[in-house]
Parts: structure tokens; sequence; C-alpha cells
């Protein structure tokens, strides 16, 4: 990273934190190039960088002003915690990078808007798109990357389509993606659940499954899993992987918090199985915004085809207008910036979270179990005691403005539930952290 890009950072970082500048006036070029203990071009590359970004201004013979925002919202302890959002916080959201890249996309592909792409995607995104996968130990060609509107589009699609074999049978965990339990259980496509605890799942259990001959694939989250927040270990995904090949079930991957895990060195899926009975699924919803529902499929060669013309009859092609836009973000550096704005966000608000699970789990004395994790994570669930009602801890909670969920909707009808609740902290302020988690303590040692 260039030295005048962290200077921005940090400039940006003191600009939003709650000191700010007194009276809202930057120090001078050659007190920041003091203080920061660089050179004058590269405060003044900051400071440019600043200003095109519509957080400061220049006024001449008198020095660079922070734009002034709206006020602060009203203090924390009059407004309510919100545990239950799992929306990106749309504080970090790079609403003017990517109005920015919408523009440049505009101009750029004006002729390729009024026609219809292709099934499969921007050409130029997709051989983007390959370059980065390897980053993620995902190396594929060309021709077995799909472009999709979202995630969520590729599921129904891999839902609805035929694979070879014949099977019909879809295996998910439980709980797992709401969103995804809704579509199978809306569409009678025929689903069954196995249970996945902080620990994984019960590989004996797989095996029947996959031995079954049943099973058309098993749609899995190994790396923080939504809405557990937990992830396989390296054992347990080549174990999976394994199972798979060993009883020709496909496995589908969803690894959306792929640029958001602290460990870069978990490996998906993909990567054990060189990509065979394997499709990998990328989306960037959690990373950008939701609304811009754009994702990738990586496809074994036995997809691909059956795959792009099911998805036809869906939307013909993913919208040209965000790929485009999404190409020329990653192309200038924007997301890079971003990835890491939003990464380090995230992670003080995830060992915020842990540690006050942790002295809550102690003074609760057996109300509540937190899973132990080797880096924290945004979400996570808690198991709560015996016989303490979910419905009683969620509304005690609402009683006091905090707002946290149980995992009803994360179960296919029917299938036996924990006791547990989810917690996510990506739209929640850090500093309300420790009081909503205190508060949660309070209800549990009034049981």
């Amino acid at each position: 990273m260039h030295k005048y890009m962290r200077l921005y950072q940090e400039l940006e970082s003191a600009i939003q934190g709650e000191a700010g500048f007194p009276g809202g006036r930057l120090p001078s070029v050659r007190v920041l190039a003091g203080q920061y203990r660089c050179s004058k071009s590269t405060v003044l590359a900051a400071l440019a960088e600043l200003e095109r970004q519509h957080l400061i201004y220049a006024v001449p013979r008198s020095g660079y002003y922070v734009v002034q925002t709206a006020e602060r919202q009203e203090e924390s302890g009059s407004r309510r915690i919100d545990f239950a959002s799992s929306a990106p916080d749309p504080d970090v959201f790079p609403y003017r990078d990517f109005q920015h890249c919408i523009n440049m996309a505009i101009d750029r592909y004006k002729k390729d808007l009024f026609i219809y792409g292709t099934s499969r995607g921007l050409p130029s995104l997709i051989t983007l798109m390959r370059k980065r996968l390897t980053d993620a130990q995902v190396f594929t060609p060309e021709r077995s990357i799909v472009m999709t509107s979202g995630v969520q589009q590729a599921l129904a699609v891999l839902a609805m389509m035929p694979f070879p074999g014949g099977r019909e049978t879809v295996l998910i965990e439980q709980p797992g993606y709401h969103l995804f339990i809704e579509h199978l259980q809306t569409h009678g496509i025929p689903v069954r659940g196995i249970t996945r605890t902080a620990e994984g799942v019960d590989m004996d259990e797989l095996e029947r499954l996959f031995r079954s001959g049943t099973i058309k694939f098993f749609y899995t989250m190994p790396r923080l899993h939504n809405p557990l927040g937990t992830s396989y270990t390296k054992e347990q995904k080549k174990r999976v992987v394994e199972l798979a090949l060993k009883h020709n079930v496909y496995l589908v991957e969803d690894d959306y918090m792929a640029d958001l895990d602290e460990d870069r060195k978990a490996d998906p899926l993909f990567a054990y199985g060189h990509g065979a009975q394997i499709v990998y699924l990328r989306s960037f919803s959690k990373i950008i915004f939701p609304g811009l529902r754009v994702g990738a499929a990586v496809l074994p060669d036995s997809l691909v085809e059956t795959f792009c013309r099911y998805k036809r009859t869906l939307d013909i092609d993913t919208s040209m207008l965000s790929q485009g836009a999404l190409e020329i973000y990653f192309k200038s550096g924007m997301f890079e910036r971003h990835r890491q704005k939003i990464s380090n966000s995230y992670a003080e608000r995830a060992r915020e979270l842990a540690a006050c699970l942790k002295r809550e789990e102690g003074r609760c004395m057996g109300a509540m179990t937190v899973p132990r994790m080797k880096y924290p994570s945004v979400h996570i669930h808690v198991m709560l005691g015996k016989d303490i009602p979910v419905s009683r801890v969620l509304s005690r909670l609402r009683q006091q403005s905090v707002l946290v969920e149980g995992m009803d909707m994360h179960y296919l009808q029917g299938f036996p539930q924990a006791a547990m609740i989810k917690l996510n902290v990506t739209n929640t302020n850090l500093s309300d952290i420790d009081t909503g988690i205190r508060l949660l303590g309070d209800v549990l040692l009034k049981r």
C-alpha cells in the first residue's frame, strides 16, 4: 500500500472518530508531515484523496476543513441495540466510490447496456474474477465461472436443475441459511437436514446419508457458518470432500465471508477437491452492499451447460451495469481499500463481542455457553442453559430495547431445534456491545 493511502486511512479514522479535529479544521500540511513523519507530498496526496471522497474541503489561504455531516445519533443508552440485523454496516458502505464506478461503467459499457449480455457474465469481469479466486486457493479456468444475480440465484438454479445420476434430494446443515430453506420448502424440493453444532457435523451420519444414494448435493458453509459463526477445521474439510468423492455426491460450498475471514490460511473445500464435484459460490453482498446483486459460481464441467440453460430462464443475464461497476471497482484498487477498512471495523467489534460474552458466560453460571473460536466472529450463537425458554429471553431483552433473534427460521419444518440465540454485530455500534451483552447476562441470571 502506498504511503499516502496509509495516511489517508489514518486521517479518515480521525475525522470519523469521537475526537475528530477541533473546530473541524485539519492541522497544516507542515504539521501533518511532522506528526506522521512523512513528506509534504505524501500529505498533499492524502488530502487530495480525502477531498475526492468529500470528507474535507480546502479554503484558499486558510487550510483544510472537515465536511460537516448530520449530528451524531443520540447517546447509546436511549436507543435500541441491534444484535439481529445481519446487513453490512451502512456507515462503512463505499457509496461515493461505487457511485463513481457506476458512472464510469455507464460511460464505458453504454452500448452493451442496450443489448442482452451472456448468461455466463461479462467476459472481462470473468477474467478478473478467475485471477481473484486464485487468492482464495480456487484455481479454475474461465469456462467454469458464471456470474449470477447473487448467491441466492445460484442456489435457486442448482436446486431446480437436474444433476448427473438423477438424484433429487438436497442435504443442508441444521441450522442453516434461512432463505435457501424457505426456497426449498416453498418449491417442494426434496430436502433433508443434518445437525451442525459448534464442533461441526457427525461424519458418520454424513456418510450414512451420502451412502443412501439419494443426495443430489450437500449445501454447506465451511467458513463462518450462518447462523452459527463457527468454521470447519482443516481435517473436517478434507473428510467432507473425501466422503463426497467416495459416494459420488456433489458439494455446494457457500463462501460468502471469504473476504472477511481473519484466518488467512483457511482454505475452502474446493482447494481439497481440486474442483471435482464441488460448486464454489462467492458473494460480495457482505463486504460491499446487498443491493449489488452480483455473485460468482465456479462449476464442474459436468454442470456448466445445464446451469447456464436454467439460469437463462430466470433472468437472461446478470445486470451488465452491476458487473461493469464491480469490474471497475476491483481494477481501481477501491475494493481492496474498502475490504481492509471493513475488516478492521468488524474485527474490532468481533473482539469486543467475544470478550463481553466470555465475561457474561462466567457470570451466568451455566445459563449460557459460548463456542470457542480461534478468531472472534462478528456473528455467533449462544447455547442457553437447560429449561431456559428462548422466547422468554427474547421478550425480556426486547422490553429493554435489545434486539436478538432465535433460530426458528434457520431450521426445516419439523427438524429438532437446539435452544440457542444468534448475535450479529455488523450493524451494532461498538460502544453498545458491552451494554447489550451485559443486559443479556442480567436476563439469564433472572431465569
